[in-house]
């Protein structure tokens, strides 16, 4: 237990500051501060408004998750941060206090990817993820089919979304029906007094010439709305909870259904489901369901892991250390739009390099690029 890596990980992507402590795969702490009632009254997330509440709750959540996991800054053995994608003015306030914090203890940096970290959160909950390992992240911001082998180094897309993510279509349905924010919580409240099969609303890009893995939520997020506002001008009363379930089945059902097809497709028996809607009720029972009938074995974190975290950030964190990948350098900047494909920015002098530098047991005390600049601990 000792000899594993102690890391702690900075998620500020948008508008929760979680930050997060794990030794190997074991979580000790996972503390957050979330914003997310600063933004209710505009409907949405506001990226000046989440960069200055992660400024406020920065120092306080750091502090948070080291006392509940026991542990003194001085004696962890590296800093992660995600590095992207996200709100750009967020990320930057994650990997500057990132920064801050890994010189004062003269400790390595990783600057690790928000996707991937989504995917690797699945250790802390069921241990090590098989390689390779399907996974599908659904999110606000983000509704991606991912194949990973090495989720340290190799983490290639299958499909996306062209459109609306999964998330923001449930926020605006849920805007619609005055049900505010944020939606997917709500929707799935409502879904469950209502009935999947009252409304049959179009399950985007299933036709036999479409993108297999791809997915769209505009089309079906236009239909919704238009159906209750046609509705509304009739002068009839809008199921509400009929809407949210018949919503909420076309999403999950599209979801579920590529993720097996894909898994299937190649030859791949796991499937993971991470991001803020794999907390969705509906989603996990169907998801069990199909991956039962496919002989696939399904991986999905509990609620808390789901949902954007500090703890995510720790486990790819210490996943980097564990296998010897190089330190991000301490021109390490925010990228927004980050590929997947990066799962973590090593930094300049790294960047056209892939191969991981030494064994943890040889170099946990021997990143040069911190300790040039950083002999002595300055963090007390």
């Amino acid at each position: 237990m000792a000899d594993e890596p102690l890391v702690l990980g900075i998620e500020t992507s948008c508008d929760e500051t979680g930050v997060g402590i794990v030794r190997g795969t074991t979580l000790l702490a996972d503390a957050i501060a979330s914003s997310v009632d600063e933004h209710a009254r505009f409907g949405g997330v506001v990226p000046e408004v989440a960069s200055r509440a992660h400024l406020e709750a920065m120092v306080p959540t750091i502090e948070r998750a080291l006392k509940e996991a026991g542990v003194s800054a001085k004696d962890l053995d590296g800093i992660s941060v995600t590095a992207g994608p996200g709100l750009a003015g967020a990320l930057l306030v994650g990997v500057s206090a990132a920064k801050a914090y890994a010189y004062a203890l003269g400790k390595p940096l990783y600057g690790v990817n928000h996707l991937a970290s989504h995917i690797c959160v699945d250790q802390l909950e069921h241990g090590p993820l098989p390689e390779p390992t399907m996974a599908l992240l659904v999110s606000g911001g983000h509704s991606s089919l991912l194949l990973s082998s090495d989720i340290t180094s190799d983490v290639r897309p299958m499909g996306a979304t062209i459109d609306d993510a999964a998330g923001e279509a449930f926020d605006k349905i849920a805007r619609v029906l005055d049900l505010g924010f944020p939606g997917g919580p709500v929707i799935d409240r409502y879904a469950k007094e209502g009935d999947p099969g009252a409304i049959a609303f179009p399950r985007g890009l299933t036709g036999p010439r479409d993108a297999a893995y791809d997915f769209s939520f505009s089309g079906l997020k236009t239909s919704v709305a238009r159906w209750i506002e046609a509705r509304r001008a009739a002068g009839e009363d809008v199921p509400v909870r009929d809407v949210a379930a018949s919503f909420q089945e076309a999403v999950v059902d599209v979801l579920t259904r590529k993720a097996v097809r894909a898994c299937r497709d190649e030859g791949v028996d796991h499937l993971m489901i991470g991001g803020g809607v794999a907390a969705n009720s509906r989603l996990r029972v169907l998801a069990q369901e199909r991956c039962e009938a496919a002989g696939i074995r399904l991986r999905v974190p509990r609620p808390k892991l789901c949902t954007d975290n500090g703890a995510m950030v720790a486990a790819l964190g210490a996943e980097m250390v564990a296998r010897g990948r190089a330190a991000s350098d301490w021109d390490l900047s925010a990228d927004s739009s980050l590929p997947v494909t990066d799962t973590h920015v090593p930094g300049s002098s790294h960047a056209h390099s892939h191969s991981p530098s030494p064994s943890p047991a040889s170099s946990s005390h021997s990143h040069d690029h911190v300790h040039e600049v950083s002999k002595d601990n300055l963090y007390s």
